[in-house]
């Protein structure tokens, strides 16, 4: 059985200078130490303090080996999208950024899958980089599940995703940027509270707006975080439809009948959560995912899967390793590609 791990990040060794070609100020850019620790930079201000395995491929393999996970899809560390930049200057970051990330996963090339970024901020920019991207080896986009106060409806974002579907790329959609960050001060809310909110408003979004019907059905689409809060409310989603037109306006269906349109990661950390994602999805529609190597990642990867009651042998292995081969494999092949 392959395990595949959908949802793992990389910063690639980018000093300030990098950095300064997105922004001048509060740019972001890797602090490297000697003892093999490292800290993400905004600038001057100390952003997240991170280890090894998030800028060198050998940590990272030697760590993927000791967990057993077979190939990861690495993308970029959500600080580097650039969304604020000026859009030309962000295209020039995501092309330094992305050829980083491939250089970093030549380096395995049979564990690494490389996805790019792109300057989603501009459409028809996001479109050319995703294309160069996907010529160059990429083998998938990862984007920040909304730009300023556009969410995944909107117009600009739906032409972009469309693109992807035309060049058989896959999608990985992450939260980031957390609403009302003003309410939630320390103990690390932002993420607790704020990265669910997020994932949950780009998926109901995308259904009531009947954005899904504006989006080819080849789009291979993943929310990170497990749908974030997605599965436990999607009930009061259906109900809100069935009982008020302002919410089917613009739906033809009930949310419940989009959710054989994307995929999710497994990153809820709770077999019963993972119980209920499962039988809302469907088997099929859920994929490992662990956010490594951050500390609020699973520690154990695989285990939530291993131990979700319910699950029969063929489920975790789809969960674990089947699902991804399928989301990832090029769309000229088959799925032993991956």
């Amino acid at each position: 059985m392959t395990v595949i791990d959908v949802h793992a990040h990389v910063f690639p060794r980018l000093g300030r200078a990098g950095g300064r070609m997105i922004a001048d100020a509060g740019e972001p850019w890797l602090r490297v130490h000697r003892d093999g620790t490292g800290m993400m930079m905004s600038g001057d201000e100390e952003y997240r303090p991170v280890d090894q395995g998030l800028w060198d491929p050998a940590r990272r393999v030697a760590d993927m080996d000791a967990a057993g996970v077979d190939v990861q899809a690495v993308s970029s560390t959500p600080l580097m999208f650039g969304y604020g930049a000026e859009a030309a200057r962000a295209a020039d970051w995501c092309d330094l950024v992305n050829d980083r990330i491939l250089d970093y996963c030549a380096q395995a090339p049979d564990r690494l899958l490389p996805l790019c970024q792109v300057p989603l901020q501009d459409t028809e920019l996001a479109c050319a980089a995703a294309t160069r991207a996907a010529a160059a080896g990429h083998r998938g986009v990862h984007i920040g599940n909304h730009v300023g106060d556009r969410n995944m409806d909107d117009p600009g974002i739906l032409a972009f995703l469309a693109h992807c579907a035309d060049l058989g790329l896959p999608v990985l959609a992450h939260p980031w940027d957390m609403l009302g960050a003003d309410r939630m001060r320390g103990h690390m809310l932002p993420w607790l509270s704020g990265m669910p909110a997020e994932t949950q408003l780009s998926i109901l979004s995308m259904m009531l707006s009947g954005a899904f019907e504006r989006v080819p059905e080849s789009l291979r689409l993943c929310f990170c975080h497990g749908g974030g809060s997605f599965a436990f409310l999607l009930g009061r989603a259906d109900n809100a439809w069935r009982n008020r037109d302002i919410v089917r306006a613009d739906s033809p269906v009930p949310p419940s009948e989009y959710v054989k349109r994307f995929h999710v990661d497994s990153a809820v950390f709770d077999g019963r959560a993972l119980r209920l994602l499962v039988d809302v999805m469907g088997v099929d529609r859920v994929m490992l995912g662990t956010d490594y190597p951050f500390p609020l990642g699973e520690q154990d990867p695989g285990s939530v899967v291993r131990a979700c009651p319910g699950l029969s042998g063929d489920e975790r292995a789809r969960i674990l390793g089947g699902n991804a081969a399928a989301f990832f494999a090029p769309a000229d092949a088959g799925v032993a590609a991956v």
